[in-house]
């Protein structure tokens, strides 16, 4: 059967869209983190909607296990198959085309296979933008991104993928296209379907194309730095910054000492952007889509900043005098994961609780971690804004990656998937679910949520065959 299977396959997609070489294969084996490494059966790079379709099909035909994968920079090895070797990889990487990208619609049409970077620059020739960005935006596509409901640093003010996607296409378990790309403000036709295959992590069907919401391109930005001495300070800082900027308001960061000189020791050039110590650190950025506002932007800063000294929220900030340093700024931000992995061995954790309750979450878990785990340390940063931080528990020193992972590690993170479940919250806030903690989800979630979850996924998807394992 097998061999009836890849015979069959080769012949619908020809030599460009199936392969069974390892040396093509093995660069797809292991997830970014380096993880997961599996086996595959071969790998599938299909050039458009109706191939996948008819691949699918045939995978249905023989029962042949599916594992969708786009640019495999997902965190929790949702795009990585078993060692079992039985797995057909099927890549959307091939359908890379930007359909049709409409300015005044402010919608851009593209297949799964689109790089985020390349639908930024395509977006920016047009006077507009795509309002997402993360750290792999070089080689995460946009059926992944999809497909995870990804977030990252605007969140506060545009959502997550799930706000941007205003039309879906999607390959379903039987071969069978879901076409959804054409936008409507009011749809009342039952079930808004596409939002069933966001999130999905391709356990119900192949995400081939989207139509995706665009906002004009910034005019002009403004980024500052403040320095505050809890957490709870920096979370008032937050309403007074949404307070006194409105809709102005794109990003809100936080980031303890513990991060920035782990980021000063990283990098060879980087300064501090305040002197001396501060128990944490917040990172804002005020954007305007229109020369008017813009021209405004330094003065609602600075007021911004005026109030928070006033009211005793910060002890010290600066704003950013040019692109370059607000480019700086970010780069801090952005380097925090990167210069905590160089510290050593360290548990991560992609969580969210109710935001009003992150302060004293942070406060309550982090004392509670390294009292039980001598020698841990927990750090948290990350999205305030939005609920969401990454809560890192670094290894005691001279710690063994991979035992210490497996053992204490593993415990470590039961506990703090415990603790943001009593406290109502989530053990992913927006790197999916995957191989990671699709155990820890079924042992967490509520079991009428996963009853629901399952009985969606019996019914698209009867034999099991779409990302199997992964997620539910």
């Amino acid at each position: 059967m097998t061999t009836a299977f890849l015979d069959e396959a080769s012949r619908l997609l020809g030599p460009k869209g199936l392969t069974t070489a390892l040396e093509d294969i093995a660069p797809w084996l292991t997830d970014w983190r380096g993880r997961y490494t599996g086996k595959a059966l071969a790998m599938a790079s299909p050039a458009n909607t109706g191939e996948v379709a008819a691949l699918v099909a045939l995978c249905a035909k023989h029962s042949a296990p599916i594992v969708p994968q786009g640019g495999n920079s997902g965190m929790s090895g949702g795009a990585t198959p078993f060692d079992g070797g039985d797995e057909l990889i099927l890549s959307l990487r091939r359908m890379n085309r930007i359909i049709a990208l409409d300015p005044a619609a402010r919608t851009a049409t593209v297949e799964a296979g689109v790089i985020l970077q390349v639908l930024h620059e395509a977006a920016e020739r047009e006077g507009l933008r795509f309002p997402l960005s993360l750290g792999g935006k070089g080689s995460a596509t946009i059926g992944g991104l999809v497909s995870t409901n990804a977030g990252g640093t605007q969140v506060l003010r545009h959502g997550s993928m799930r706000a941007l996607v205003l039309g879906l296409e999607g390959v379903m378990a039987d071969g069978s296209v879901f076409q959804q790309l054409v936008p409507l403000k009011k749809d009342n036709r039952g079930f808004d379907l596409k939002q069933v295959l966001i999130g999905s992590e391709g356990t119900l069907g192949i995400v081939t194309a989207a139509t995706l919401k665009l906002e004009p391109a910034i005019a002009g930005r403004v980024v500052m730095w403040a320095g505050t001495q809890s957490l709870h300070d920096a979370r008032a800082l937050l309403l007074l910054a949404q307070n006194v900027t409105g809709d102005l308001l794109e990003g809100f960061e936080v980031l303890p000492q513990h991060s920035l000189d782990a980021v000063m020791a990283y990098l060879p050039d980087a300064r501090a952007p305040l002197a001396g110590q501060h128990n944490w650190h917040a990172l804002i950025e005020l954007v305007a889509g229109d020369a008017a506002t813009s021209a405004k932007l330094p003065e609602i800063a600075e007021r911004l900043l005026a109030t928070a000294f006033e009211r005793g929220l910060i002890s010290d900030a600066t704003i950013a005098a040019s692109e370059d340093q607000a480019g700086r700024l970010w780069l801090i931000r952005e380097t925090i994961s990167p210069a905590e992995r160089a510290i050593g061995p360290a548990m991560q954790h992609d969580i969210s609780v109710p935001v009003e309750l992150m302060p004293a979450f942070v406060e309550a878990a982090v004392p509670q971690l390294e009292a039980d785990w001598p020698g841990t340390q927990a750090v948290c940063f990350g999205h305030l804004g939005d609920g969401n931080v990454h809560f890192h528990v670094i290894a005691p020193p001279g710690s063994e990656r991979a035992s210490w992972e497996a053992s204490d590690g593993k415990a470590i993170s039961r506990q703090v998937h415990d603790m943001v479940t009593q406290w109502g919250g989530s053990i992913s806030a927006e790197h999916g679910i995957g191989q990671l903690k699709r155990d820890e989800l079924a042992r967490l979630a509520d079991p009428a949520t996963l009853a629901i979850m399952r009985s969606i996924k019996h019914a698209l998807d009867p034999k099991g065959l779409m990302n199997p394992g992964k997620l539910v």
